[in-house]
């Protein structure tokens, strides 16, 4: 069975401009990729125990340290390269990007090191405009964007 995330992508108008805020994931794996490597934020659940809508408000918690307020509206389901099944909101809102405090996570580091070292599930968030975004985003949720500005 696919894995299943649900996420929230906050968004807001500036000067008339819509933009939205992408998260960068932490770690070594991501530290040194740009574009195509950000996301929305994010995170797996499990429909027998967790709403799509609660567990977005929680990992946007957990990825961000805010919570998400407000009316959460359906942009529907993508699926991910791998195979792992998205289920996104929009959120209209504000967040200030030097507030960011997110959960972490231990990996050994380097590979079989016997090292453990400690990251941040998002190392940082940065508002963008859609064009910036549709360049940065994770191909696959690209469509997110899409779907945003239909309503926005």
């Amino acid at each position: 069975m696919a894995k299943r995330s649900a996420g929230i992508l906050l968004y807001q108008r500036t000067g008339g401009e819509l933009q939205v805020l992408l998260a960068h994931p932490g770690g070594p794996f991501w530290r040194q990729r740009d574009d195509g490597a950000w996301t929305i934020p994010k995170g797996e659940f499990d429909p027998d125990d967790e709403t799509p809508e609660n567990a977005a408000r929680r990992e946007f918690r957990e990825e961000l340290g805010v919570e998400a307020v407000g009316a959460l509206q359906p942009l529907g389901e993508i699926v991910q390269k791998g195979g792992k099944q998205v289920i996104a909101f929009a959120l209209e809102g504000d967040f200030d990007v030097a507030t960011l405090r997110s959960n972490t996570f231990d990996v050994e580091w380097p590979p079989r090191s016997g090292r453990v070292q400690t990251f941040p599930e998002v190392d940082k968030v940065e508002w963008m405009t859609l064009s910036t975004a549709r360049r940065k985003i994770l191909p696959a949720q690209a469509v997110l964007l899409d779907r945003l500005a239909q309503f926005a």
